[in-house]
């Protein structure tokens, strides 16, 4: 009878400390609510972007969600550009001011925010940077500011692109676990490190040509925005003309060698205050609460964007994964909203399942029969990225985006070796001849082998004949494109595989066009958990979010890289139209 009391008692007093928490918690967020709603912004503001989270092109918060900020672990591209846009217009605001070390943001996200700034300036208004120092994506957005400052002891990575993989050929040999590889065309070097220990003469040829086309356009844009010539700024990279602050400033990188109270005097001097008076600083996720009911476009006519963001799975899909499950429903909804005239996919992903990509595509045509869907493409439409986006009646591309990789591979772990090591044998009983087709701790055998191999081969010839059909091509055209090769933007639209060069408003207004709508809303897709749900998810435990954190700490972020691109591989199930490598710029 004591035991149960004691029990009871226990029980009683965890639902009344849970109770005083989740009390606790709505008032915070009552607070948080109340605080959100006080926000103005004093005249003669400078807004200042520190883009301290990493961007997604859709965190999918809502507004009137009180949770959303405080489980919000990326920006929104979206947002941001909105922020900027309405800060153009807004009479309050008269710069911005840049004030950043790392931006957490893909190249076409980055090059989109510098275009965003870019049109802010036209509006008569002014835009100052300063950083203590600038890695190669931070100067290339800072490149379009009027004035450009560096910390005294600061300095400037400025030397050109370079990407780094990976090879996992010896590791293999030494851990007895062993990838076992199929696939199909000449660059799908995707299972590359898996296969060898150096790189092959074709991905050589493909990474140094997407390299060199992505940093022609950086180099473009920030030659426009200095004044500089692009065969002196080349001659200022291979030189590390800015590795110093006295270097960025001969060689004209920079504007100015100061501290940051003496940056904050002259902000003052732009926007006309008296040096003694107090700067009228409004953070970028202070007036985002501003601009974000100020969207642009309004009309009882509406285009839906959907974006579709990260690795394709078979599955429902989430904010960083992309499933049939949760983007079918997405395109379903906006094609049968009669209210909804046309769609824009927005598209960044590296590709993944074969077979989810295909669910989708079809998807789309059915969506096609009944409005027009354009798609844009962000920081990477490669491989079922691209296969996605393949049928839609337009496609936009920004000219760094990374696409294309038109091919398929399977990866099949075997653990024969490790097994023979560690005194495992196993033994398979079945009823037919190919009842028994794989084990994990037996060689693969030819016949297996031969029939992932014709599968690999029908989904590779089911993707030519969509990108064939898409883009009005004959399959023979498709397979010249094809076999695995990535593209930058720039050459994708000259080769065909995109349409036009342009953001995802372009691509917005490229719809509209279509559509015949003058006026018109945006309904943005999918719809994500709100802040509660995901703390009620989280609740009893580490999110995936601070899991992935604390391994990171624990073991350092290129360990970390490593094991995510071992687990990655161990993961995939299927053929995978995925990118060819993981890239990562540097």
């Amino acid at each position: 009878m004591k035991f149960l009391r004691n029990l009871l008692a226990a029980i009683m007093g965890c639902l009344v400390a849970f109770g005083i928490i989740f009390f606790m918690f709505f008032v915070f967020a009552s607070l948080l609510s109340s605080t959100e709603d006080a926000v103005s912004v004093k005249q003669n503001s400078v807004l200042e972007l520190q883009l301290q989270l990493p961007i997604s092109d859709y965190v999918g918060a809502n507004a009137e969600d009180p949770f959303a900020s405080l489980f919000q672990e990326s920006q929104g591209l979206d947002e941001i550009l909105n922020a900027i846009e309405v800060a153009s217009k807004d009479d309050d605001i008269k710069g911005i001011s840049i004030n950043n070390n790392f931006t957490l943001a893909g190249l076409a996200q980055t090059q989109e925010i510098r275009r965003a700034l870019l049109d802010f300036k036209n509006n008569d208004k002014f835009i100052y940077t300063f950083s203590d120092f600038y890695m190669q994506k931070d100067y290339y957005l800072a490149s379009v500011a009027d004035s450009i400052f560096i910390n005294p002891v600061g300095a400037i990575d400025f030397k050109g692109l370079a990407s780094e993989v990976l090879f996992f050929k010896d590791l293999q040999e030494k851990t007895g676990v062993k990838m076992e590889v199929i696939r199909h065309g000449k660059y799908k070097s995707a299972v590359e490190p898996f296969l060898e220990n150096e790189m092959s003469d074709a991905n050589r040829t493909q990474i140094k040509e997407l390299l060199s086309s992505l940093w022609t356009s950086m180099v473009q844009e920030i030659s426009d925005g200095r004044n500089i010539l692009p065969i002196d700024l080349n001659n200022i990279a291979d030189s590390l003309g800015g590795r110093t602050p006295e270097f960025a400033l001969a060689s004209r990188l920079i504007d100015g060698i100061v501290f940051h109270d003496q940056y904050e005097e002259k902000l003052k001097r732009a926007v006309g205050s008296v040096l003694d008076s107090d700067l009228n600083i409004i953070a970028l996720e202070d007036y985002l609460k501003r601009s974000n009911p100020k969207m642009k476009k309004s009309g009882k006519d509406k285009i839906a964007v959907i974006f579709a963001q990260g690795e394709i799975i078979y599955g429902e899909g989430g904010p960083d994964q992309i499933g049939q499950g949760m983007m079918n429903e997405a395109i379903i909804k906006a094609k049968e909203d009669d209210k909804i005239k046309a769609i824009v996919l927005r598209v960044d992903s590296p590709g993944g399942s074969a077979l989810s990509s295909d669910i989708i595509w079809r998807e789309i045509e059915l969506a096609k029969e009944k409005k027009p869907v354009i798609v844009s493409m962000g920081n990477v439409a490669a491989s079922g990225g691209y296969y996605i986006a393949a049928g839609a009646d337009k496609i936009f591309a920004e000219p760094t985006t990374i696409t294309g990789s038109i091919g398929v591979f399977g990866v099949v772990p075997n653990m024969t070796d490790l097994a023979a090591d560690i005194g495992i044998n196993a033994e398979q009983v079945g009823t037919n001849k190919n009842s028994v087709d794989y084990s994990l701790f037996e060689p693969m055998t030819d016949g297996f082998r031969n029939m992932f191999q014709e599968g690999i081969e029908d989904v590779y010839q089911t993707f030519l004949s969509r990108v064939s059909e898409g883009r009005g091509i004959s399959m023979a055209e498709a397979d010249s494109l094809a076999q695995g090769r990535v593209w930058s933007g720039v050459d994708a639209k000259r080769i065909g595989l995109v349409d036009e060069l342009g953001n995802l408003n372009d691509a917005i207004e490229a719809a509209a066009e279509m559509a015949k709508l003058d006026e018109f809303g945006i309904k943005k897709f999918p719809r994500y958990k709100t802040g509660l749900e995901q703390f009620m998810e989280d609740f009893g435990g580490a999110s995936a979010a601070s899991k992935k954190s604390l391994i990171e700490q624990e073991i350092g972020l290129e360990a970390y890289s490593i094991l995510k691109q071992v687990k990655s591989a161990m993961e995939q199930k299927g053929p995978q139209a995925r990118m060819p490598f993981i890239l990562d710029i540097k």
